[in-house]
C-alpha cells in the first residue's frame, strides 16, 4: 500500500490541489490528513475538497482544529497571541454546525500498516498531545519521555511546519511538514510512504495562488502572501525560534 501523509494544509488550497496532482500520478492508495486543515484563507473550500477525494482518507486533529473547536465552545484550548486568536475566530465563524461535529470527530492519532515499512503511527505534535514541539535538533534524551509507550516501528508527525528524518530511540519519527506553509523553501511538501519514506516538495504557481487569497475574507491576507506564501521565513530562524518553546523532559 502506497501511503500520502499531507500535514498542516492552513487552508492553502492551491497549495493542496498541486499536491493532490502529484499524489494522483504517484497512484496513492491511502491519504492521512494529519492535523491543520485549518485555520488559513481558504477553509471552507479546502475542507470541501479533501470530503471530495476519491483515494480512501483519514484525518486527525492538529492544534488548529482542537483550537478552533474551543472557540466554537467558547472556551480556550492553548494560551495564543491576539494575532493568532484573530485568524482562529474567524475560521470558527465559517464553519457549520455539521462541519464542527465532522472535525470534533477526528481522532488525535491513527496507526496503518504499510508495505515495506511496518505499523505507522501517524499524530500531529507528538503521540502524546498535539501542541508539543520538537524539530529535528531536539536531543533525543528530550524525545524519549514524549515517546515513551510507543509500540509503532515508524511515527510520522507535523505542526511544526520543517520536514527531517530522525531517531527516537529505536523509533523512526519523520516530520511530513506543511502542504500550505512550510518554513524554508516556498513550495508544499508532504509525505510519500511505501515501500520506502521520501521527504516530497511540490511546486506550484505561488503568485496565482497570491491572488485567489487576496479575493478571500481571510483577514490577514498580505501577511500570509508575504510570510507564509512567497517568502517564508528560514529553517535556521525557526529552529532557533522552537529552540525557546520546544518540551522539555
Amino acid at each position: 500500500m502506497r501511503v500520502a501523509a499531507i500535514y498542516d494544509i492552513h487552508g492553502n488550497l492551491p497549495a493542496l490541489d498541486a499536491v493532490m496532482d502529484e499524489i494522483r500520478q504517484a497512484e496513492v492508495e491511502q491519504i492521512v490528513v494529519g492535523g491543520d486543515v485549518l485555520p488559513g484563507p481558504m477553509p471552507l473550500e479546502t475542507l470541501a475538497r479533501l470530503s471530495s477525494l476519491k483515494i480512501p482518507t483519514l484525518f486527525i486533529q492538529g492544534n488548529g482544529e482542537v483550537a478552533v473547536l474551543a472557540e466554537i465552545a467558547g472556551v480556550e484550548a492553548y494560551p495564543l497571541p491576539e494575532q493568532a486568536r484573530e485568524v482562529i475566530r474567524w475560521a470558527a465563524r465559517q464553519l457549520s454546525a455539521e462541519q464542527a461535529r465532522v472535525i470534533s470527530s477526528w481522532p488525535k492519532t491513527s496507526r496503518l500498516a504499510i508495505d515495506g515499512i511496518g505499523d505507522v503511527l501517524f499524530c500531529h505534535g507528538t503521540p502524546r498531545n498535539e501542541n508539543e514541539i520538537f524539530t529535528r535538533l531536539t536531543p533525543e534524551e528530550t524525545l524519549l519521555t514524549a515517546f515513551e509507550g510507543v509500540s509503532a516501528s515508524v511515527v510520522v508527525c507535523g505542526h511544526t511546519h520543517m520536514q527531517f528524518d530522525r531517531m527516537a530511540g529505536k523509533i523512526r519519527v519523520v516530520n511530513a511538514g506543511s502542504v500550505g506553509m512550510p518554513f524554508g523553501k516556498p513550495g508544499a511538501d508532504w509525505l510519500s510512504l511505501g515501500p520506502t519514506i521520501e521527504l516530497r516538495h511540490t511546486d506550484y504557481d505561488l503568485g496565482h495562488a497570491a491572488e485567489r487569497i487576496r479575493k478571500t475574507g481571510y483577514p490577514q491576507a498580505e501577511e500570509f502572501i508575504a510570510r507564509n506564501l512567497l517568502h517564508p521565513p528560514s529553517e535556521e530562524e525557526m529552529l532557533k525560534l522552537f529552540a525557546r518553546v520546544e518540551l522539555k523532559q
